[in-house]
């Protein structure tokens, strides 16, 4: 008898939450399928991935990177030594570590990391959270083994033959929360008899979000509860506009309680809010950032609203079609129940497991 190694598993994904959760969604489920194994994240040293992947319970090493400012900047001048530096340090990250696999979820640092895994043979895989992918991820795709994707149609930017349609990780309490109904309304005190709208602009918080909120706040509370996510950014801003009706939080401990008291979200169109809002099955207003790469998050609510599965309307028609599209959905429950129907569709509750089972094979 002889002794099987553990298997070794190094994941870069960063910059933002949406690179980084599901980098650890992917982590958790290996060490639930492998319990031995050996996990091993790679970030870019200066953004928040050092400090929330530690917060999960994962060693991280980081990488001198960034990307390429759109503006006109002296920090593109250091751009090429970063990248020579990082392909440096990520060729010897590999070296020291050996892993059986590189797994890349979106970032400036899973370019170098995964580009030095393929150069050396280690079986590679990305993920792709959007459904117009980021730059790292279509300059890796010629490289790597597999690709793992959320959405149809990425044949237009990645080889065909290596594609699999997973959809993004989602957190496993999501699952269940229409069973939670009544433990939210407890958690959050609310009235049973009014329903409840819950607003959404992400960690950090939305402007155009909370500055429409804050203007459609006396017609809103005529109909609707309100919880309300405004962000760490924003919070001492609104936290007085709390009373009976509104609750305002810089961030919320309890999505699954957030998520089953809510009857409508307005969010953000970021490719986990999207995934977990699918999961959930609520009638979703979608406001995309105009503020992100090659505007994907409007690419990402349309690829949902062309599916009768959401509503979206542009930070630029904030003021003139709001009320408009609001009033019509409040007022609508046929459209409520349609919404929900659909978006439900485009749920998968197995993404994770499944990427995972992409892992499996190209260990093996």
């Amino acid at each position: 008898m002889y002794l099987v190694k553990p298997y070794k598993i190094i994941i870069s994904g960063g910059g933002t939450g949406g690179h980084i959760f599901p980098a650890i969604s992917i982590a958790n489920e290996c060490r639930k399928r492998w319990a031995n194994c050996e996990v091993l994240f790679v970030g870019a040293s200066d953004r928040m991935e050092m400090e929330k992947v530690p917060a999960a319970g994962y060693e991280i090493k980081g990488l001198w990177i960034s990307g390429i400012q759109r503006s006109l900047s002296l920090k593109n001048l250091m751009f090429p030594f970063k990248v020579i530096k990082s392909l440096h340090d990520a060729h010897k990250i590999i070296k020291d570590f050996q892993p059986d696999i590189a797994i890349g979820t979106g970032g400036f640092a899973s370019g170098p990391l995964l580009f030095m895994a393929s150069k050396k043979g280690i079986p590679t895989l990305i993920q792709e959270q959007n459904s117009f992918p980021g730059i790292t991820n279509k300059l890796l795709s010629k490289k790597v083994n597999k690709i793992c994707v959320a959405s149809s149609g990425l044949e237009r930017f990645f080889p065909k033959e290596n594609i699999v349609l997973t959809g993004n990780p989602v957190r496993q309490d999501l699952l269940n929360v229409s069973d939670l109904k009544e433990e939210a309304g407890t958690y959050f005190k609310l009235n049973k008899n009014k329903k409840t709208l819950l607003v959404l602009g992400g960690s950090l918080g939305a402007r155009s979000i909370n500055q429409l909120v804050e203007s459609q706040l006396m017609a809103l509370k005529e109909e609707v509860q309100i919880i309300w996510q405004c962000g760490k950014f924003y919070y001492e801003e609104y936290k007085n506009k709390s009373d009976d009706t509104v609750q305002v939080y810089s961030f919320l401990n309890r999505m699954d309680l957030a998520y089953a008291a809510a009857d409508f979200v307005i969010s953000r169109a970021g490719a986990g809010s999207i995934s977990e809002l699918c999961i959930v099955g609520k009638p979703v207003i979608f406001i995309p950032s105009p503020n992100v790469a090659e505007d994907h998050q409007t690419k990402n609510a349309q690829a949902i609203t062309e599916k009768d599965a959401a509503l979206m309307i542009r930070e630029s028609d904030l003021d003139q079609n709001f009320t408009t599209l609001w009033n019509g959905l409040y007022s609508n429950e046929e459209l409520q129940k349609k919404l929900s129907k659909n978006i439900k569709k485009e749920a998968f509750p197995d993404a994770t497991q499944h990427i995972v089972n992409e892992i499996a094979q190209l260990i093996k």
